[in-house]
């Protein structure tokens, strides 16, 4: 696996099979001490389907597939972090079960090459000043898409380049720090 962005984590999950099916544990309190998850979420794609390019000021993700396979996109927004502009794809399927948290300033985008559903956990409520993004497509963001088509929302079509996102984060930091 390459290296990750400094404060991403990858969780192997082990899943308990009998002959009923299979139980696994996706989350456990004492796993993480950055996300305190206080909402959850479930998304369903289609496949072809990318989300994103996304990141937070202030919210952690905390994610894994219920089903089908993601390629997972990264890239270090964060200037005093030693992998800053650091930029990789993980593969995530949810037949081989992982779970990734995701820090404050790290962007990041789901393909998604068939159906899934991915379930998601936030450490703050969702608030769109907390939601940020970049064209996925930016060259700058580097991420190592192995793809170059893709549907993505109204919302995201219009997302700005890289070098306007991380003006915005900047000014969303400081606006953070003056609040304490």
């Amino acid at each position: 696996m390459p290296a990750l962005p400094d404060g991403v984590v990858v969780y192997e999950l082990e899943g308990n099979a009998d002959d009923r099916g299979v139980f696994t544990e996706l989350f456990r309190e004492e796993w993480t001490e950055s996300v305190r998850p206080i909402q959850w979420n479930a998304v369903r794609s289609n496949p072809g389907v990318l989300r994103g390019v996304h990141v937070h000021p202030r919210h952690s993700d905390y994610l894994t597939l219920a089903s089908g396979r993601m390629t997972l996109g990264l890239c270090d927004l964060r200037p005093e972090s030693s992998t800053y502009k650091s930029a990789l794809t993980l593969e995530v399927d949810a037949a081989d079960p992982k779970a990734v948290e995701i820090p404050p300033g790290v962007a990041h985008g789901f393909y998604f090459p068939q159906e899934s559903i991915h379930v998601y956990a936030v450490s703050h409520y969702w608030d769109m000043a907390d939601e940020l993004g970049c064209r996925w497509d930016d060259p700058a963001l580097g991420i190592p898409w192995a793809h170059s088509e893709a549907q993505i929302s109204v919302r995201d079509q219009q997302l700005q380049s890289l070098s306007e996102l991380e003006v915005e984060l900047a000014g969303a930091r400081e606006r953070l720090a003056d609040a304490g």
